[in-house]
Order: structure tokens, then C-alpha cells, then sequence
């Protein structure tokens, strides 16, 4: 038998007629366009297609799929909406992919508990849409689209998390499908739970590598009444950066605090049409009114820093506006880059380290010549660099990878993590030990008891793996 380090038995046609009979004929594919439709996500990793395309529609189909796989040593990877941006969700030992999509249903909102059981597949704005209903919504907010499934998986957080916590803090209860086909329930629908040890996290984050999670219990917030946002624009990255951590220092509790350089303002106001200030700039939002106290504190803080300029949103319309700056941002330096790739950094510090790293970085940047636009959520310490590259070059190629390993291991040095929101995927596996140490092998070690044949998401998280 094959060693899950080494190589899988091969997807031959037995074992495609087999898979088929689980689901019915009209849920399993082989066709070409199907299987490169799930051979790469967002990201700029090399695509590989799966071998077989598998849409399940009940838990007890995963359940079966599972249970052959794992008796054949055949490899599974996990689609959600293919959104991720370090290579999560692509196939790269081939395979079975596992598509979520037609698992989509809410299956109970307890509206008086603020929870809601979902299957994997329901996209977040599809989930939030329904719950608009009962005046409540899912807090974690990716600028893409995700499944909650993938969310759960990748860990997911972005705009919202200063003010309601990543997806781990709002995740409460997970069924889940085992490597051997064995389907489990974590987690509880209490508000708390002291029973045992915290298998619901393990899997929180875990990117389908120890199991696949088929339904969740998410907790849930009231849609606030009203909110206010405001866009600050600073003469240089320093003092943006600064007003960043004076408003966090302050415990104003903004419900989100982003900051965005010169270069992604200027790239988002060619791509989308908009005219705000090609300069350093501060988004952020609170619950309440224009004339709330954290907001005009913030507003004030803004100015001690060195505002030049602030653009203010109230209401829905004006604050969807205001934050098309910030939720297009990949998509839009994309499409003013064509032909290009670009490396994704995704690094994460202590609030207080956050004005080191961002000046490290720009200094990184330039000594290897590069392009990069640099924003993130910045009231949790969270960067993102785009640093764009001819991907025929490899000089070229070279000279990122180099800036890349140099800006995260500044991350690490500061306390920080090499990854805080995109997962390890393909690309952050080189950093795992140099972050976790010992740790690793502890994981390793979960690995081979959950996963013994590492048919799960094989290639992703662990060097070894490759």
C-alpha cells in the first residue's frame, strides 16, 4: 500500500463508477471543464485539476465517500467557493474533489439564541441575506464571497474582527465527517463549555486536512440600527499607522479600522472610478450616529496625527460607498495588473509592532525593486502586501520570494504569525516550524491519528507533504 508521504493509489476507472453509484450519475463528473473549474482557487499557485468531481448533497453521501476513499487511499480535497488565496482548496495529489455546493441549505435559525445551523455549502451574503429577516447576521466579513464551510476551515475573518472576533469566536457547534467515514458531532449549542478538550477549535482552521465539516451552529449578532463610518487621509504611511494604534490605545471599539497606502487608493480609484485622496489612508466604523462619542474621539485622534482630509458615510447607501475602497481591493488590482501574478502576503503582529512591520516592509519593497500595495486590517495587526511580478521571470520571481520570506520572518520576530487570515495552504509551509517549533510535530501527530493514510487535503499545511 502506498505511503501517504510517498504517493495514492491511482483514481482509475473502478473507483469512478464506484464513487458515481454514491451520489447518481448527474453529481459526479469527469468532463474536462468541470475538473479545471475546481483546479485553482484565487490565489497564483499552479493550478491541478482532480481526477474525479464528486457534488454530495447529504451528509451520509460525504459519510460514503469518505469511507471508500479512505479504504483505497485515494486523496479528497474540500471545494467551497474557491475563493481562497494560498492554494487551500486546490487538488494538488489529484483525486476527488468534494464539491459543497448543493449543500446549501439553513437548517434551523433560533432567532431568541442568536444561532443558526447551516450546511457548508450557503455562501456568507447568501446566509446574511436570510437573516436580515429576523434583524440578525453573521459577523466574519472576507471582501470575498465564502462558503460558510470554507470560512470554518480557513479560519476566516477580515473587516469586522476588532469588533466580533474571527470565525473561531463565532462558530459554536460543527458535524463533522472523519477520514474513515465516521461522522461526529463538537461543540454544543451552550454560550460556554468546559467538557473536555476543545475538539470544536481543532477543527476551526484545520483546512479539511483532519475532516470534513458538513454542518455548524453559528452564532449570531443583531444588525445594529445604525452606523458611521470615515475615511481619514495622512501625508505619510507613519502617520496613519500612528492614529491606527492611538484609536485602539484608546478602547473606542470601532466595529472595523483599516488602513490602505497611497499606491491601492490610486489603483482602486482608476479601477472603480472613484475620487477619494490618492494618500496613506484610514477607514473605519463604529455603531451609532454621526455624532457618537468613539466616532468623533477617532475623528480627533485622526487629526492630532496629521489628517489632511476625511470623507464621513451615514446610512447604508453611503457607507457601502465609502467602503467600495476597501472590499474590491484584490479584485481591482488584479484587473489594473493583467498578465501579471501576484505574491499575497498576509501577516499579523501585536497592534503595538504594527508601525514596525509596515516600515520594514516598505524598506524591503524597495531594496529589491518591487511593487507592492500594502493594506490591511489594521486594528487587529493584520498586512497585506501585493507584490506583483512577471510570472515568466524568474529573476523577477526570485527577488519576491526573497522579499516574502524576509517581511514574514520580521512578522515572527515581533511576536507575530505568518499567516493571519489566509490560512498555510501550499504557500505559508516553509514558515510552520520557524513559527510553531516542536509544535509541528504535536500537529503531525494529530494529523496521522485523525488522517492515518493522509488521504485529507494532502499538500497543504505540512513541508512534507509536498
Amino acid at each position: 500500500m502506498p505511503h501517504p508521504r510517498t504517493g495514492f493509489a491511482a483514481l482509475d476507472q473502478s473507483h469512478i463508477a464506484a464513487l458515481s453509484t454514491l451520489v447518481g450519475p448527474d453529481r459526479a463528473s469527469t468532463k474536462r471543464a468541470d475538473l479545471e473549474l475546481h483546479a485553482r482557487d484565487q490565489s497564483f499557485h499552479p493550478q491541478r485539476p482532480p481526477d474525479l468531481l464528486l457534488m454530495p448533497e447529504t451528509t451520509e453521501e460525504v459519510s460514503q465517500i469518505m469511507r471508500y476513499a479512505n479504504a483505497y487511499r485515494l486523496p479528497v480535497t474540500a471545494w467551497g467557493a474557491g475563493t481562497s488565496l494560498e492554494g487551500n482548496s486546490i487538488p494538488v495529489r489529484g483525486g476527488i474533489m468534494i464539491d459543497f455546493g448543493r449543500m446549501n441549505r439553513i437548517l434551523n435559525v433560533h432567532p431568541d439564541d442568536f444561532q443558526v445551523d447551516v450546511q457548508p455549502g450557503i455562501t456568507r451574503l447568501e446566509l446574511n441575506k436570510s437573516l436580515a429577516r429576523y434583524g440578525l447576521f453573521f459577523t466574519p466579513e472576507p471582501g470575498a464571497n465564502a462558503t460558510i464551510g470554507g470560512m470554518i476551515a480557513n479560519n476566516a475573518s477580515g473587516i469586522k474582527t476588532i469588533k466580533y472576533g474571527a470565525t473561531k469566536d463565532n462558530v459554536l457547534r460543527l458535524q463533522v465527517v472523519k477520514a474513515d467515514g465516521e461522522v461526529i458531532q463538537v461543540g454544543t449549542r451552550a454560550r460556554k463549555d468546559s467538557s473536555g478538550y476543545d475538539l470544536l477549535h481543532l477543527f476551526v482552521g484545520s483546512e479539511g486536512t483532519l475532516g470534513l465539516i458538513t454542518e455548524a451552529t453559528l452564532k449570531l449578532a443583531p444588525m445594529p440600527q445604525e452606523f458611521s463610518a470615515v475615511l481619514a487621509s495622512f501625508e505619510d504611511v507613519a502617520s496613519a499607522i500612528q492614529a491606527v494604534v492611538e484609536i485602539v490605545g484608546a478602547g473606542l471599539e470601532p466595529t472595523a479600522l483599516e488602513f490602505v497606502d497611497k499606491e491601492t487608493v490610486q489603483a482602486l480609484n482608476t479601477d472603480k472610478g472613484l475620487a477619494f485622496p490618492a494618500a496613506p489612508t484610514v477607514i473605519m466604523e463604529f455603531i451609532g450616529s454621526g455624532e457618537g462619542e468613539g466616532l468623533q474621539a477617532a475623528m480627533d485622534i485622526c487629526k492630532s496625527c496629521g489628517a489632511t482630509q476625511w470623507a464621513s458615510a451615514r446610512g447604508t447607501e453611503e457607507r457601502n460607498k465609502l467602503w467600495e475602497i476597501r472590499h474590491h481591493t484584490y479584485e481591482s488590482l488584479v484587473r489594473q495588473h493583467p498578465g501579471m501574478a501576484q505574491k499575497i502576503l498576509d501577516v499579523c503582529v501585536p497592534v503595538s509592532s504594527y508601525p514596525e512591520l509596515v516600515s520594514y516592509s516598505d524598506e524591503v519593497l524597495k531594496q529589491h525593486r518591487l511593487l507592492g500595495y500594502k493594506f490591511g486590517h489594521a486594528g487587529d495587526g493584520n498586512l497585506h502586501i501585493n507584490i506583483v511580478h512577471d510570472p515568466a521571470d524568474d529573476e523577477h520571481h526570485e527577488r519576491v520570494e526573497a522579499a516574502n520570506a524576509l517581511i514574514v520572518r520580521r512578522a515572527l520576530a515581533l511576536e507575530g504569525t505568518a499567516t493571519g487570515e489566509h490560512g498555510v495552504g501550499i504557500g505559508k509551509r516553509q514558515f510552520m516550524l520557524e513559527q510553531l517549533g516542536p509544535a509541528v510535530n504535536l500537529m503531525r501527530q494529530i494529523k496521522d491519528i485523525l488522517d492515518p493514510h493522509g488521504i485529507l487535503n494532502p499538500g497543504k499545511i505540512f513541508l512534507d507533504e509536498g
